[in-house]
């Protein structure tokens, strides 16, 4: 082996020790956090804290049953208002990606993205709480899916580039009209990775704090009105972790865990709805 060849093979070499250790460094946050939540959350879960309402001030026990009912109020609400309304505008980007209005669009859902949800939250107070003299679950699912929906945009827009362009032309082809074509044909060779977005954008909005403090505010007992306050698992971490309270503090660390653990599986979920619906297309 010449000289040459050797200092390739101890080049490529280092160059795959460097990248190995990247991935090393960075999965060590993750692992650090992780095991920081979870050691200090698991002892900590009990069943009163899933079947309980909070005790009163000073009290120990209770649990969050109503934080967690409103989080998932919150991000059905979030849910509603934001996917058909992402969907709808990523198709209309992809079927007029030239138009002035689509680039004005995509300019917009990029500079949303990057907007800090403090700012969603006190936009969505000023329009949603304002207004109405009152804090509610509407108001906070509003904000919420206003942060979900430039992720859903995005994301469906590039998905919807990528179908062959083989498929609408048969579609025409065969006498269905434009809407018939992108509805029926684009749209269902896109769904898996657009169910992977939609999953995604609610992972990414289910440890929002910031948005609920100034729409949702929150609400220490049982309520699923939607024009009222309502409970939410982030804000209730955030208060209870602001407190003085030793057991209040415990039951944060739960609350985080339970927060982690609900995001963890929308990304399995994701993973393993793509997979189903891309061996229901291949069959």
């Amino acid at each position: 082996m010449s000289a040459h060849d050797r200092r390739r093979r101890l080049l490529s070499r280092a160059i795959e020790i460097a990248c190995a250790a990247s991935v090393v460094v960075a999965l060590v946050p993750l692992g650090l956090v992780l095991y920081f939540v979870l050691s200090r959350g698991v002892p900590a879960l009990t069943l009163e804290f899933f079947t309980s309402m909070p005790k009163p001030v000073g009290e120990p026990g209770g649990g969050m049953a109503n934080a967690m009912v409103g989080s998932f109020i919150l991000l059905g609400l979030a849910g509603v208002i934001a996917v058909p309304v992402g969907i709808v505008c990523a198709v209309y980007l992809s079927e007029y990606p030239k138009s002035r209005l689509s680039f004005t669009a995509r300019f917009a859902a990029d500079i949303l993205n990057g907007v800090p949800s403090i700012v969603v939250g006190i936009f969505a107070y000023a329009l949603a709480v304002l207004p109405f003299k009152r804090f509610s679950a509407l108001a906070g699912g509003a904000a919420l899916a206003v942060m979900m929906v430039p992720i859903i945009v995005r994301t469906t827009d590039e998905l919807l580039g990528l179908v062959p362009s083989n498929l609408r032309e048969g579609a025409l082809a065969l006498g269905a009209t434009r809407a018939r074509a992108v509805f029926t044909v684009i749209l269902p060779a896109a769904l898996p990775g657009i169910v992977t977005g939609v999953l995604v954008a609610l992972a990414r909005v289910a440890g929002e704090t910031a948005p609920l403090l100034f729409t949702s505010l929150n609400n220490r007992f049982w309520s699923t009105r939607l024009d009222q306050p309502i409970a939410s698992l982030t804000v209730q971490i955030y208060t209870y972790a602001n407190s003085p309270y030793e057991d209040w503090h415990r039951q944060a660390w739960a609350g985080a865990t339970v927060l982690i653990a609900a995001v963890l599986s929308c990304s399995i979920l994701a993973r393993m709805v793509t997979r189903r619906l891309e061996r229901m297309h291949r069959s």
